[in-house]
C-alpha cells in the first residue's frame, strides 16, 4: 500500500456500508463519522452526550449524506447486558454491520505510577480497554454477516513504547494493541472481518489540548488532516490487511 496519510478514497467508497463510531460527538471521532458519512456510509453515532451527537447527526444530514442513526451509551458504567442489548437494537434495525471504529476513550491524570488514584486507573481501563472488548464481542456476530467488514482500535505512541507519566493511558493503550492482535490472530483465515491498530499521532483536539496544556494547537493538524488512514481501512481497499499497528501521519 502506499503510505497511509497519502491514500485517496474515492467518492463513494463506503456506500451501501453500516459504520458504528464510538465517541462520535466530538473530537477525532466526530470528523470521522462526517468522513465515513461524506463516501457513502450509513453512520451509528454512539457516545454519551446526546446533544453532542444530534449537533453530527443534523451536519450530515443537512450535508445529504445517508441517514445516520444515535445510540446513547455510556461507556464507563455500561455493562455486558448493555451491549447484548446494542446488538439486537442493531440487528433489528441495519442487520449487520460492516465496520466498527473504536475511537472513545479517556486520558486520565498524567501522574506517576506510584501517584495514580486506583479508582482513576480503573475507570479509564474501564472506558479504554473493557468497553471495547465487551462491544466487540457483542456486535462480532453482526459484522460476521458482512462479507468485507473492519474492526478499528484507537492506539496511541505510549501504548507502543511506555512513557513516563502516562500512567493508565499508556497501560490501556497496550492493552488495546493486544486485544487487537489478539483477535486477530484468531479471526486470521477463518472470517471476513480485519481488525487493526491505528494509531493518530499528535492532532489538534481537546484530548491533546488537556496532555499537552502549554502547547501551541496549531502545530498539530486537525483531524480532517488525519482521515486518509480512516477511510482506507474502513473501506475495501484495506482488504488483507489485519493485525496491523498502523500510524495516521508519517513518522518524523
Amino acid at each position: 500500500m502506499l503510505a497511509p496519510h497519502l491514500y485517496q478514497a474515492p467518492d463513494q467508497l463506503l456506500k451501501h456500508r453500516t459504520i458504528l463510531v464510538t465517541g462520535a460527538g466530538d473530537g477525532i471521532g466526530r470528523c470521522a463519522a462526517i468522513t465515513f458519512a461524506a463516501h457513502g456510509a450509513t453512520v451509528i453515532l454512539a457516545g454519551k452526550t446526546i446533544e453532542k451527537l444530534e449537533s453530527v447527526y443534523d451536519e450530515i444530514d443537512q450535508a445529504g449524506y445517508p441517514q445516520p442513526a444515535i445510540y446513547p451509551i455510556h461507556l464507563g458504567g455500561a455493562v455486558m447486558e448493555d451491549y447484548q442489548q446494542m446488538h439486537n437494537t442493531l440487528e433489528q434495525e441495519f442487520g449487520q454491520l460492516d465496520g466498527l471504529l473504536h475511537n472513545a476513550g479517556i486520558l486520565g491524570d498524567r501522574k506517576s505510577v506510584a501517584q495514580t488514584d486506583s479508582e482513576q486507573w480503573l475507570e479509564v481501563m474501564q472506558i479504554n480497554v473493557n468497553a471495547s472488548f465487551m462491544m466487540t464481542q457483542a456486535l462480532l456476530p453482526l459484522l460476521e454477516k458482512s462479507s468485507d467488514a473492519s474492526i478499528v482500535f484507537t492506539s496511541s505512541g505510549v501504548g507502543r513504547k511506555g512513557r513516563a507519566y502516562w500512567g493508565p493511558y499508556a497501560v490501556s493503550k497496550f492493552a488495546v494493541e493486544g486485544l487487537m492482535q489478539t483477535l486477530a490472530d484468531e479471526l486470521a483465515n477463518t472470517s471476513h472481518i480485519r481488525v487493526n491498530s491505528l494509531n493518530p499521532g499528535a492532532t489538534n483536539t481537546g484530548m491533546r489540548h488537556t496532555a499537552y496544556p502549554a502547547e501551541d494547537p496549531s502545530v498539530n493538524p486537525l483531524p480532517e488532516k488525519i482521515m486518509p488512514l480512516y477511510l482506507y481501512l474502513m473501506g475495501q481497499d484495506s482488504q488483507g490487511v489485519n493485525g496491523q499497528a498502523l500510524d495516521a501521519q508519517p513518522k518524523a
